[in-house]
């Protein structure tokens, strides 16, 4: 009987120390991710628009929306489950840095599930990063104070957004800032003139409905 109980008291240490666990986890493999581009970034060729860039950013907010749950603390009755190992798809192609709210991430190549969990990820249906058009930057908002774009919502209009490549480092300034509907693709929309950034990450941070939209140019 006394055997049973410490089984029990155990399996309930478990359930609480999991979250904790997983997103320690995750903040591993995000500075692995980091110490790794700041050695050596990845060469990617740039990469073409897709034609059905609204299907593509529908998938997106979709994963973002899924991924707010992350790390959020299950009930004490709820069993938990292992999540299956995920793999990274994406290379890293930059680190995007805003002092403002002391954030430092890898860029992955690749707006999938996998990589969402632990970088930010550059949308390969838009434009390359520095380039004249509309390059996008998706993250999941982490309810964990300072991980992902967990504070993004703090970036103001005329803040500098810092996005290294291993060619060149470009220092875009944000001038825009807008809460839109998820299907709202007009974000991507580019003017042939400018190099612009968009930030894409859910709204509010807990329940989200809508998409917290950051834009910055390169002057």
């Amino acid at each position: 009987m006394r055997k049973f109980s410490y089984l029990i008291i155990l399996a309930g240490i478990l359930v609480m120390l999991f979250p904790k666990a997983n997103e320690w986890y995750n903040d591993w493999q995000q500075q692995k991710l980091l110490d790794e581009a700041e050695q050596s970034y990845s060469n990617t060729a740039p990469a073409a628009v897709d034609p059905d860039l609204k299907s593509k950013y529908a998938e997106v907010t979709q994963l973002l929306s899924e991924e707010s749950s992350l790390d959020e603390q299950p009930p004490s009755d709820t069993p938990v489950k292992a999540e299956p190992q995920v793999v990274l798809g994406g290379n890293v192609i930059a680190l995007i840095e805003i002092d403002k709210i002391n954030l430092l991430l890898p860029v992955l190549e690749g707006a999938t599930k996998a990589n969402m969990k632990h970088a930010a990820t550059h949308m390969k249906e838009t434009t390359p990063i520095g380039q004249i058009g509309n390059a996008a930057i998706a993250a999941h908002r982490a309810r964990t104070t300072g991980r992902l774009f967990n504070r993004l919502n703090e970036v103001a209009v005329g803040d500098i957004i810092t996005v290294k490549t291993s060619e060149q480092a470009y220092n875009y300034e944000v001038y825009k800032i807008s809460i839109v509907e998820p299907t709202d693709v007009s974000v991507l929309n580019g003017n042939n003139k400018d190099k612009i950034l968009t930030l894409i990450t859910c709204d509010p941070l807990v329940n989200p409905t809508h998409r917290l939209i950051v834009q910055a140019k390169l002057p």
